[in-house]
């Protein structure tokens, strides 16, 4: 528990650091703070807030600098966040075209140039149905499974079977999937043929239950998450003194495995949520900070986007940025189906 003065210092120390990036000493501090305080009671509380692990001295200075249980505490309690209706508005026509594939991209590229970091949107989840399957013969045992989903985006998966299959064949299972179970879910589709294999033609169900299963796959596979603004870092001191970190920084946003795994849990969550350093034990990289929110369609939470930046950043202005992001996302989505 900190007094009234120590959060006062702990404060304005955080909001200094995050607006140059530089250390704060006694003297910067004091008037920083506006405190009417000796040097000497400055020096003796930011000693006290050091030894509670909520800002360190560099060893090239004699300030201080927050750590990231220094800048959790500030998200914590210290920060108030202004919303600012107009300026949502004024964002809406970048962000709300018909198809919502162009909406998640613009959203994206919102988010990066809004905050001068990366922005990440993951996708909306797809429900696993079908329009149409078709099925082409490639060679012996091998074929090509054409899925077609209800917003008309086009799967294709190739699959190895113990039979062979004439193209007639092929035809029979494809007419008998579509004109039995388009529209249906892949899951429930799957349900049904384990039931109803005794009526049809031997030959024939193992190979629609095969092309069930990669259709379920296929589908599945289709979340991803965009990113945006990824050379922003580039100019963000923290990271550019370090060529590996960046690197690594890079592969994060190439591979996006780990994000996927981030924007997922995050979209379990309600509102805003701040990841300082390794707090989210997804993303282990101790110098980046994650502010993220979920975004609805029909209030149905679907996806989560965010931006992912240097932990010395204006959180403020983050948390309204991706809020409002999400809240016209949620409106465009719900709006274009």
């Amino acid at each position: 528990m900190l007094d009234s003065r120590a959060r006062l210092l702990l404060k304005a120390l955080v909001e200094r650091y995050i607006a140059d990036g530089q250390p704060v000493g006694s003297r910067t501090l004091s008037k920083a703070s506006g405190l009417e305080l000796s040097p000497a009671t400055i020096r003796n509380v930011m000693s006290d807030l050091e030894d509670l692990g909520l800002i360190v001295s560099p060893h090239t200075s004699s300030g201080r600098i927050p750590t990231a249980r220094g800048y959790r505490l500030f998200v914590d309690t210290m920060l108030t966040t202004r919303h600012d209706p107009l300026s949502a508005a004024a964002q809406m026509a970048r962000i709300a075209p018909d198809q919502p594939l162009k909406v998640i991209s613009n959203a994206a590229h919102m988010l990066s140039s809004l905050s001068q970091f990366v922005g990440v949107v993951m996708a909306p989840r797809r429900t696993s149905v079908f329009r149409h399957i078709e099925f082409l013969r490639l060679s012996e045992k091998r074929f090509l499974v054409i899925i077609v989903s209800p917003d008309g985006d086009v799967q294709n998966r190739v699959i190895f079977t113990e039979a062979d299959y004439t193209q007639s064949q092929l035809m029979e299972a494809s007419n008998f999937l579509n004109s039995h179970y388009a529209g249906m879910a892949i899951e429930e589709v799957r349900e049904r043929l384990k039931n109803e294999v005794e009526a049809l033609r031997g030959e024939i169900a193992a190979l629609m239950q095969e092309a069930v299963l990669v259709s379920s796959e296929a589908i599945e596979s289709r979340d991803e998450v965009v990113v945006s603004g990824e050379r922003n870092l580039l100019a963000v001191s923290d990271f550019s003194s370090d060529m590996g970190n960046l690197r690594k920084l890079f592969d994060l946003f190439e591979q996006k495995a780990q994000l996927m795994r981030l924007l997922d849990v995050s979209s379990r969550a309600e509102g805003v949520r701040i990841y300082i350093g390794g707090e989210s034990q997804v993303i282990s990289y101790q110098e980046l900070s994650v502010v993220t929110a979920p975004y609805e369609v029909d209030g149905q939470v679907v996806g989560t986007l965010g931006v992912i930046g240097p932990m010395r950043m204006p959180y403020e202005k983050m948390i309204q940025i991706v809020d409002i992001t999400s809240k016209l996302v949620s409106t465009a989505l719900s709006h274009s189906k």
